[in-house]
């Protein structure tokens, strides 16, 4: 069975003025100028993303829904940036 639980982390880049994402998400890729921004794209795809690219066609047609929702640990900054 496939992982079920993934972290997102979202971190601020100063010089780039941009949060920016580490992730053990294959192809989760984000930067934003806001964090709420972040949450935005990152609840948007996130989900998408592990079906497609951490669940195989034979995984989702055979296991129970329940087994498949996976969890998200989102990790925000601990002090926000001013944009």
């Amino acid at each position: 069975m496939a992982k079920r639980t993934f972290s997102v982390k979202a971190l601020w880049d100063a010089e780039a003025e941009v949060y920016y994402c580490e992730s053990d998400i294959d192809g989760l890729h984000i930067e934003t100028a806001t964090l709420e921004a972040f949450e935005e794209v990152m609840f948007d795809a996130a989900v998408e993303l592990i079906i497609a690219n951490h669940m195989s066609p034979e995984e989702l047609a055979t296991t129970p829904l329940k087994d498949l929702i996976p969890a998200i640990l989102f990790e925000r900054p601990l002090e926000p940036m001013a944009a």
